[in-house]
């Protein structure tokens, strides 16, 4: 079994053809059309879903079988048919055109395969099992989607207001500034409502040379003498201490 390169695809505007009618099709749509694709469903009969979202127009619904030149202009395919020999052709017609490929429940035939997902807008998990166990992936999703630390998706949006500022100002900060900056007090900001005023305090913790605890040289933190990081260690060993 192949080790995947783990990799988020930009879809908008981008061909998908999915051949094949049945539920596991149907459950491909949403994500694909979230991701902007312009979605051609092959198969001779389709799912209740399937016929609706055709009629509002999110999909064009082919109603015939899979033939030789489907995947020609496609970016992305999806086979679904539940018929091996089937699955063979299109996966070889793929590996020609050059047209990335998932065959359900066949690692072999696939070029890429779908991760479970954990999402708390707008910050996205993928959970991969690199094929050896969908009923895995599924129960690491599971427990993860309610985990404390998804919490801190809560500051994408102000942590990214952040990043344009320093960005425009053209200022080199140390990437461990910015975890010293990423506090449970800043999240509690955002999680009350003061998104404008945690913005204001992590830009200036971050531009600031005189900052409380933290390194003097924006662009190069020493980790030894940092005071943020010494107390984080400290209360590390403590927990550790505690659970002994």
């Amino acid at each position: 079994m192949p080790d995947y390169y783990p990799v988020y695809l930009n879809l908008a505007g981008k061909r998908c053809v999915i051949i094949g009618g049945g539920t596991i099709a149907q459950g491909k749509i949403g994500a694909l059309l979230q991701a902007g694709c312009q979605i051609t469903v092959i198969s001779p009969d389709a799912t209740p879903g399937i016929r609706k979202a055709a009629k509002r127009g999110d999909v064009t619904w082919l109603e015939r079988t899979y033939q030789a030149g489907d995947l020609e202009g496609a970016f992305i395919g999806v086979a679904a048919t539940n018929v091996w020999h089937v699955n063979r052709e299109i996966f070889e017609e793929a590996e020609r055109l050059g047209v990335l490929l998932n065959v359900v429940d066949d690692p072999d035939l696939c070029s890429f395969i779908a991760p479970s997902i954990v999402k708390r807008e707008p910050v996205t998990m993928a959970i991969s099992t690199g094929g050896a166990s969908p009923a895995l992936a599924r129960k690491l999703r599971e427990t993860l989607a309610n985990a404390e630390a998804l919490e801190w998706a809560d500051l994408a949006d102000v942590l990214a207001q952040a990043r344009r500022v320093v960005k425009e100002k053209r200022i080199a900060i140390d990437p461990e500034r910015w975890q010293c900056c990423i506090t449970r007090d800043l999240l509690e900001m955002v999680q009350k409502g003061r998104s404008e005023e945690a913005l204001e305090l992590l830009l200036s913790q971050l531009q600031s040379p005189e900052t409380p605890g933290m390194c003097q040289d924006l662009g190069k933190c020493n980790t030894r003498s940092c005071q943020i990081r010494q107390a984080a260690r400290e209360d590390k060993a403590r927990t550790t201490e505690a659970v002994r």
